[in-house]
Protein backbone atom coordinates (compact mmCIF):
# COMPACT_ATOMS: atom_id res chain seq x y z
CA UNK A 1 0.00 0.00 0.00
CA UNK A 2 1.42 3.27 -0.96
CA UNK A 3 2.62 6.06 1.81
CA UNK A 4 -0.41 8.29 0.28
CA UNK A 5 -3.16 5.33 0.99
CA UNK A 6 -1.98 4.49 3.92
CA UNK A 7 -2.33 8.53 5.20
CA UNK A 8 -5.67 9.13 3.54
CA UNK A 9 -6.60 6.13 5.46
CA UNK A 10 -5.56 6.98 8.45
CA UNK A 11 -7.21 10.56 8.26
CA UNK A 12 -10.32 8.98 7.15
CA UNK A 13 -10.41 6.61 10.52
CA UNK A 14 -9.51 9.35 12.44
CA UNK A 15 -12.16 11.84 11.15
CA UNK A 16 -15.10 8.93 11.49
CA UNK A 17 -13.16 8.39 15.14
CA UNK A 18 -14.08 13.07 15.82
CA UNK A 19 -17.13 12.60 14.19
CA UNK A 20 -18.24 9.65 16.78
CA UNK A 21 -16.46 11.35 19.57
CA UNK A 22 -18.59 14.70 18.91
CA UNK A 23 -21.35 13.05 18.32
CA UNK A 24 -21.82 10.93 21.85
CA UNK A 25 -20.13 13.96 23.37
CA UNK A 26 -21.51 17.28 21.86
CA UNK A 27 -24.61 15.89 20.47
CA UNK A 28 -25.76 13.80 24.15
CA UNK A 29 -24.39 15.82 26.71
CA UNK A 30 -26.41 18.63 26.35
CA UNK A 31 -29.71 16.31 26.80
CA UNK A 32 -31.46 17.29 29.86
CA UNK A 33 -34.04 15.27 32.18
CA UNK A 34 -35.63 17.99 33.63
CA UNK A 35 -38.35 16.48 35.87
CA UNK A 36 -39.26 13.15 36.79
CA UNK A 37 -42.53 12.05 35.82
CA UNK A 38 -43.27 12.50 40.30
CA UNK A 39 -41.76 15.62 40.50
CA UNK A 40 -43.93 16.54 37.28
CA UNK A 41 -47.16 15.71 38.66
CA UNK A 42 -46.22 16.77 41.95
CA UNK A 43 -45.82 20.15 40.53
CA UNK A 44 -49.10 19.97 38.09
CA UNK A 45 -51.59 19.00 41.08
CA UNK A 46 -50.10 20.29 44.93
CA UNK A 47 -52.23 18.73 47.89
CA UNK A 48 -53.98 16.66 45.22
CA UNK A 49 -54.69 12.73 45.01
CA UNK A 50 -52.94 10.99 41.41
CA UNK A 51 -54.30 7.99 40.52
CA UNK A 52 -52.68 6.49 37.01
CA UNK A 53 -55.01 4.89 34.64
CA UNK A 54 -54.61 2.70 31.98
CA UNK A 55 -57.03 3.04 28.66
CA UNK A 56 -57.06 0.88 25.57
CA UNK A 57 -59.32 3.02 22.58
CA UNK A 58 -61.18 0.90 20.57
CA UNK A 59 -60.26 0.50 16.96
CA UNK A 60 -62.94 3.36 15.72
CA UNK A 61 -61.65 5.34 19.00
CA UNK A 62 -58.36 5.37 17.80
CA UNK A 63 -59.43 6.55 14.55
CA UNK A 64 -61.61 9.51 15.65
CA UNK A 65 -58.47 10.31 17.95
CA UNK A 66 -56.34 10.66 14.46
CA UNK A 67 -58.84 12.36 12.87
CA UNK A 68 -59.37 14.57 14.95
CA UNK A 69 -56.04 15.24 16.31
CA UNK A 70 -54.35 15.52 12.66
CA UNK A 71 -51.21 14.26 13.71
CA UNK A 72 -50.23 10.63 14.27
CA UNK A 73 -51.45 8.72 17.26
CA UNK A 74 -49.41 5.70 17.25
CA UNK A 75 -50.78 4.05 20.09
CA UNK A 76 -54.05 2.73 20.89
CA UNK A 77 -52.99 2.08 25.16
CA UNK A 78 -52.83 5.88 26.77
CA UNK A 79 -51.97 6.54 30.03
CA UNK A 80 -53.74 9.06 32.18
CA UNK A 81 -52.78 10.46 35.56
CA UNK A 82 -56.49 11.44 36.95
CA UNK A 83 -55.81 14.12 39.67
CA UNK A 84 -58.50 14.31 42.39
CA UNK A 85 -59.03 17.11 45.54
CA UNK A 86 -61.33 16.52 47.99
CA UNK A 87 -62.47 13.81 45.67
CA UNK A 88 -63.14 15.64 42.93
CA UNK A 89 -61.77 15.13 39.71
CA UNK A 90 -59.44 18.35 38.97
CA UNK A 91 -57.39 17.39 35.96
CA UNK A 92 -56.13 14.88 33.76
CA UNK A 93 -52.29 14.36 33.07
CA UNK A 94 -50.84 12.40 29.65
CA UNK A 95 -47.31 12.41 29.02
CA UNK A 96 -46.07 12.28 25.39
CA UNK A 97 -42.68 11.02 24.70
CA UNK A 98 -41.93 11.84 20.68
CA UNK A 99 -39.22 11.89 18.27
CA UNK A 100 -38.11 16.10 18.01
CA UNK A 101 -35.58 15.42 15.19
CA UNK A 102 -33.65 12.61 16.04
CA UNK A 103 -33.99 12.06 19.34
CA UNK A 104 -36.93 11.79 21.79
CA UNK A 105 -38.44 15.02 24.18
CA UNK A 106 -41.04 13.71 26.48
CA UNK A 107 -43.83 16.35 27.68
CA UNK A 108 -46.63 16.51 30.69
CA UNK A 109 -49.84 17.66 29.13
CA UNK A 110 -52.45 18.65 31.60
CA UNK A 111 -56.27 18.95 30.37
CA UNK A 112 -58.60 20.65 32.93
CA UNK A 113 -62.19 20.07 33.63
CA UNK A 114 -63.21 22.20 29.57
CA UNK A 115 -60.78 19.72 28.20
CA UNK A 116 -58.69 22.99 27.76
CA UNK A 117 -54.63 22.68 27.90
CA UNK A 118 -53.89 23.46 31.81
CA UNK A 119 -50.15 23.09 31.71
CA UNK A 120 -47.49 21.75 29.47
CA UNK A 121 -43.92 21.06 30.97
CA UNK A 122 -40.96 19.63 29.89
CA UNK A 123 -39.57 16.68 31.25
CA UNK A 124 -36.85 15.54 28.85
CA UNK A 125 -35.33 16.91 25.82
CA UNK A 126 -32.74 14.93 24.39
CA UNK A 127 -31.89 17.25 21.37
CA UNK A 128 -29.43 19.82 22.08
CA UNK A 129 -30.91 22.22 24.37
CA UNK A 130 -30.44 25.13 21.66
CA UNK A 131 -33.61 23.83 20.18
CA UNK A 132 -35.45 24.30 23.45
CA UNK A 133 -38.12 26.66 23.04
CA UNK A 134 -38.11 28.96 26.28
CA UNK A 135 -40.97 28.33 28.65
CA UNK A 136 -42.75 31.83 26.90
CA UNK A 137 -43.55 30.00 24.02
CA UNK A 138 -45.16 27.05 25.76
CA UNK A 139 -47.12 29.42 27.61
CA UNK A 140 -49.32 30.07 24.64
CA UNK A 141 -50.81 26.46 25.10
CA UNK A 142 -52.51 27.27 28.49
CA UNK A 143 -55.91 27.54 27.81
CA UNK A 144 -56.30 26.64 24.38
CA UNK A 145 -58.87 23.51 23.26
CA UNK A 146 -58.50 21.14 19.95
CA UNK A 147 -59.21 23.56 17.37
CA UNK A 148 -58.19 24.78 14.11
CA UNK A 149 -56.21 27.40 15.75
CA UNK A 150 -53.87 25.09 17.76
CA UNK A 151 -51.33 25.17 14.68
CA UNK A 152 -48.03 26.69 14.09
CA UNK A 153 -48.51 30.24 12.26
CA UNK A 154 -52.25 30.41 13.22
CA UNK A 155 -52.67 30.60 16.91
CA UNK A 156 -49.15 29.18 17.89
CA UNK A 157 -46.00 31.05 17.18
CA UNK A 158 -43.27 29.72 15.37
CA UNK A 159 -39.64 29.56 17.10
CA UNK A 160 -36.88 30.60 14.84
CA UNK A 161 -34.12 27.94 14.77
CA UNK A 162 -36.88 25.38 16.79
CA UNK A 163 -38.95 24.51 14.21
CA UNK A 164 -39.28 20.29 14.61
CA UNK A 165 -39.34 21.27 18.48
CA UNK A 166 -41.71 23.45 17.98
CA UNK A 167 -44.09 21.24 15.65
CA UNK A 168 -43.71 18.35 17.81
CA UNK A 169 -45.00 20.09 20.80
CA UNK A 170 -47.79 21.26 18.43
CA UNK A 171 -48.42 17.35 17.61
CA UNK A 172 -48.26 16.26 21.09
CA UNK A 173 -50.71 18.97 22.29
CA UNK A 174 -53.08 18.11 19.75
CA UNK A 175 -52.96 14.25 20.23
CA UNK A 176 -53.23 14.88 23.84
CA UNK A 177 -56.40 16.60 23.79
CA UNK A 178 -57.76 14.26 20.64
CA UNK A 179 -57.12 11.39 22.67
CA UNK A 180 -58.50 13.07 26.06
CA UNK A 181 -61.92 14.14 24.01
CA UNK A 182 -62.47 10.54 22.67
CA UNK A 183 -61.91 9.25 26.41
CA UNK A 184 -64.14 11.38 28.15
CA UNK A 185 -67.03 10.75 25.43
CA UNK A 186 -66.64 7.38 26.08
CA UNK A 187 -67.61 8.48 29.86
CA UNK A 188 -70.39 10.55 28.59
CA UNK A 189 -72.04 7.87 26.73
CA UNK A 190 -74.96 6.14 28.65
Amino acid sequence: MSRLATSSRLHLVLAVAAFALFASIGGRAEAKVFLSTEEALRLAFPNATVERKTAFLTPEELARARAEAAVEVRSAVVVQYLARRDGRLIGTAYFDTHRVRTLEETVLVVVDLAGKVARIETLSFREPTDYLPRASWYAQFLGRGLDSELKLDRGIRPVTGATLTATAAVAAVRRTLAIHHVLSSREKKP
